[in-house]
């Protein structure tokens, strides 16, 4: 089991936001634009796990070159069922400084679009605290 699975699984999200790398880009499935540093990073991961319920990863893919991983999970947005994925690129220190998600089906991902939506401001909060 990968180190990230493991600290997200055990809901420890320090040891997760240890993991990021200064210069991290994080791509959501439900923003226009990527959002860029550990700092704004950490705090959506923080967002989303007030928002995701029943959360698991069921299945973890890694490149042959240990840089690249995908974890797809499961969880619930209120009475919506979403399956992602996390996509993880790690630099060469071992951090991770690409973190793309997406999800399906679009009505999931809308309910998601409109809980995080509902959390930005505490996560807008949260990011400048943590610069």
């Amino acid at each position: 089991m990968h180190p990230f699975r493991a600290a997200v699984e055990k809901g420890d999200l320090a040891a997760v936001e240890a993991m990021l790398a200064e210069n991290v880009v994080f791509t959501s499935p439900v923003a226009f634009k990527p959002y860029p540093g550990r700092a704004i990073t950490a705090a959506i991961l923080r967002g989303v796990t007030r928002v995701f319920e029943d959360f698991r990863y069921v299945r973890e893919i890694a490149g042959a070159d240990g840089r690249d991983h995908a974890l797809v999970f499961e969880a619930r947005v209120g009475d919506r069922a979403i399956t992602g994925c996390d996509f993880l690129h790690f630099d060469e220190e071992g951090r991770i400084d690409d973190f793309m998600v997406m999800v399906r089906p679009l009505t999931a991902a809308q309910a998601l679009a409109a809980a995080m939506g509902a959390e930005f401001d505490r996560i807008a909060q949260e990011a400048a605290a943590g610069a």
